[in-house]
């Protein structure tokens, strides 16, 4: 919907619903000191029900189409379309073996006596492949644990690494649910927006990898592994969709032939039968369903919002700060940084924020590839820092279940791929900041 469309008159108090999400879902996982305690539908709900109380003048009725216009909205639905093909295929392929595969393959390539450089690599690569971080995370942590008494380094910061290296992959893996939301509230190709975001990325990533490099050759050798015909096959589904996703092939399309291809392979293995695979897939796609849900009242929570005024409300206060291409981008990472800070997930900070940024984009005619890199890789760079995130949490649990003591501030501090980033994109904003065409 474009902003000349809307009739209501800007107005704070339409903001009230995102207050009662930020007060329900913060307060309650404060008092409860865990950040996932509280599941975030429920926190929609209950937001979308303060919703329907506010403007007085309309039916309940009237209320209740324009929140589920809101949710039903073409970009909503696609979205959460590509979620469930994402799903089907990342576990599918994990069903028939690809995840240990990739990480087989990463350590045969990795030198034993660059340990920590080897564990950054080893989860940007698996990252990038699986297009979770907190898969990756749970996959590697405990390998990464079982080493750190022979390097003799302190446990965050290789669990660090290993954090670091997961957000990589989740800000650039084309089934990354941060890139799908990203490249479909901005309408841009996944392809264009990837090669946008790895000149910001991939320059991080390196400077890192030096860093880790030189910190790392005293590292004690990991136990080598060889690479079979198996293994390459294996992955080859993951090499499909990448290559395929740079060629400009549709999302949907790539990520059903990465699927078909999994399938294919997992059964001419022998890694699953056929009724096996069809509950891959459809186990898949159901374990989409919260981020299907948060999609979906998110969606209708912001059409109402954006009905009673409250995306004029921020769009004013944001632009009067705004002198330009750069000042808008500079006011879109600041919007996603701070709805990511208080939600604790970056595919929902995307989703809120992203019909906004493109709003702002719009009047200020900014690159909408440039501004689907900035949500995304301005979400990742906070989710990755937060001792609240999934991210932090999961590698530090895991470590306390292994018997080593990590706190999520040493974690955080030892983080230094998100520094990195975080100088990148600014440098990025500073210097290639412009109105497009």
């Amino acid at each position: 919907m474009s902003i000349e469309k809307e009739k209501s008159p800007a107005s704070s108090l339409a903001l009230l619903p995102f207050l009662v999400f930020v007060l329900f879902y913060v307060g309650l996982s404060l008092r409860a000191g865990d950040f996932y305690k509280v599941p975030m539908p429920i926190a929609f709900i209950v937001a979308s029900a303060s919703a329907l109380f506010l403007d007085w003048k309309r039916s309940i009725s009237e209320k209740v189409d324009t929140y589920a216009a809101g949710m039903g909205d073409p970009n909503i639905m696609i979205m959460c379309l590509i979620f469930i093909l994402a799903g089907a295929f990342a576990t599918i392929a994990k069903g028939m073996g690809a995840v240990d595969a990739a990480v087989t393959v990463a350590r045969a390539l990795i030198p034993s006596h660059l340990m920590l450089a080897g564990f950054f690599l080893i989860s940007c690569f698996l990252s990038l492949a699986i297009g979770t971080s907190c898969g990756t995370i749970a996959a590697l942590t405990p390998i990464a644990i079982g080493l750190v008494e022979s390097m003799q380094i302190n446990p965050g910061v290789l669990i660090a690494a290993v954090v670091g290296g997961a957000m990589f992959g989740d800000n650039l893996s084309v089934i990354s649910d941060t890139t799908i939301a990203a490249t479909r509230t901005q309408g841009v190709a996944m392809r264009d927006k990837l090669v946008q975001n790895g000149k910001i990325a991939i320059p991080p990533a390196i400077a890192t990898l030096v860093l880790y490099a030189m910190a790392g050759k005293s590292g004690a050798d990991m136990e080598s592994v060889s690479v079979t015909w198996r293994h390459i096959l294996l992955v080859s589904p993951y090499i499909l969709i990448l290559a395929l996703a740079f060629a400009g092939m549709n999302v949907m399309l790539l990520l059903f032939s990465g699927t078909l291809l999994a399938a294919v392979i997992g059964n001419m293995l022998h890694a699953f039968d056929f009724w096996t695979g069809l509950k891959y897939v459809g186990d898949g796609t159901v374990g989409m369903s919260e981020t299907l849900i948060v999609a979906i009242l998110a969606g209708g929570l912001l059409g109402t919002i954006r009905k009673n005024g409250g995306i004029f409300w921020v769009m004013e206060k944001i632009e009067g700060g705004i002198r330009g291409a750069r000042g808008c981008e500079f006011g879109i990472l600041m919007l996603v940084s701070a709805v990511n800070f208080v939600t604790a997930n970056n595919t929902v900070a995307i989703v809120m924020a992203g019909p906004i940024a493109r709003e702002l984009s719009q009047r200020f005619g900014c690159v909408p590839t440039r501004v689907a890199s900035i949500l995304d890789t301005g979400s990742c760079i906070v989710q990755g820092l937060i001792p609240y995130g999934a991210q932090v949490l999961i590698a530090v649990g895991l470590a306390k279940s292994a018997g080593i003591a990590v706190s999520p501030l040493n974690l955080v501090c030892h983080m230094y791929y998100q520094w990195f980033l975080l100088l990148a994109v600014v440098g990025s904003i500073v210097i290639g900041a412009r109105r497009k065409g």
